[in-house]
């Protein structure tokens, strides 16, 4: 029996075309048809314009609309592909992944280092990889890139240039490609652990700040008395940040009484945060600090504004961070 996969256009450099000020989307699924037949295989594909962007053009509210879309069409197709642009795709996959969580079907997403009219492009590949991976029955939301398969909340773009562009940040991937064929690590498929339920809504009044030597603790200030009702930290090793000369675990501590929520993760890509080792840490956890522990930036960030789009109850927040919602963190 074919299955029936549903393919969502967003844009990005799969479907580019040359123009006078550089590469910008520009195929829809209409022109893509005749590639996206030759890799489907045995599957029925449908397709839909959902964007013809850029992903760094995407923002939070497309997350919301592309769930939405997603919800809608997900009992009638066996699996969902989205094409999308490629620096923005890990933040996607992971948002999703909290909007989406318990979701029957494979959603998989997918772009490319060259457009699909270029004859030495990755996107047919890609493309076939997804496919494939939307057969296969697997419930979550998923990233298919260069003959892998990588856990959206898990993904993270490592490289600008090179077709291996994504990797799984501190978990296995959850499938390969090679000369047997795709071979599934079924423990990386999430579980499903309730009913399925749209759930997008977001508050994007957050802000990212990275550790230097020398940062001076009214930034965090600052960055509050703009609206920002939480921060993530990347700050140092383990999570280590300064308390002499710049105390700036002080500064943390003053924000955290007054109800901001302050998310602690590493600059480290790989291994994650563990506050309670070092005293630069511990302090941290004394004032009231989240720890990120093993989670990308990317689903650190996004699971901040997810969280913060379903409660304002500090108490309900540190549950939720308390927790691993859909594989994106170790705990």
């Amino acid at each position: 029996m074919k299955k029936h996969i549903l393919i969502i256009n967003t844009g990005g450099t799969l479907s580019s075309v040359a123009k006078e000020h550089g590469l910008t989307p520009g195929l829809t699924t209409d022109t893509m048809l005749r590639e996206l037949h030759v890799v489907a295989g045995d599957a029925e594909l449908s397709t839909m314009e959902f964007a013809s962007l850029d992903s760094a053009n995407i923002f939070p509210e497309d997350w919301a609309r592309l769930a939405e879309a997603i919800t809608e069409n997900k009992d009638s197709y066996d699996g969902i592909v989205v094409i999308h642009g490629t620096d923005t795709l890990a933040y996607t996959s992971s948002m999703l992944s909290y909007m989406l969580q318990n979701i029957s079907i494979p959603v998989v997403i997918t772009g490319s280092q060259l457009s699909i009219s270029d004859p030495v492009a990755d996107a047919m590949e890609n493309l076939r990889c997804a496919i494939y991976m939307a057969q296969r029955g697997k419930n979550g939301v998923f990233v298919a890139f260069n003959r892998k398969v990588i856990l959206g909340c898990r993904a993270s773009k490592v490289r600008s240039v090179n077709f291996d562009a994504f990797d799984s940040i501190n978990a296995p991937n959850v499938a390969e490609i090679n000369s047997f064929g795709m071979k599934i690590n079924d423990a990386m498929v999430p579980e499903k652990n309730g009913i399925f339920q749209l759930r997008n809504s977001f508050s994007s009044d957050i802000a990212v700040v990275k550790m230097f030597p020398g940062m001076h603790r009214s930034l965090l200030t600052s960055l509050a008395k703009e609206g920002c009702r939480a921060i993530y930290i990347e700050a140092y090793g383990l999570g280590g940040m300064p308390y002499i000369g710049h105390d700036f675990i002080e500064a943390v501590g003053k924000l955290v009484e007054q109800g901001m929520t302050i998310l602690i993760g590493t600059q480290c890509r790989f291994d994650g945060s563990n506050l309670s080792v070092y005293e630069t840490g511990r302090r941290a956890l004394e004032k009231g600090v989240l720890q990120a522990y093993d989670m990308t930036t990317e689903a650190a960030v996004t699971k901040l504004m997810w969280v913060l789009g379903q409660t304002s109850d500090p108490a309900q927040i540190r549950e939720y961070f308390s927790v691993s919602l859909c594989g994106e963190v170790s705990l």
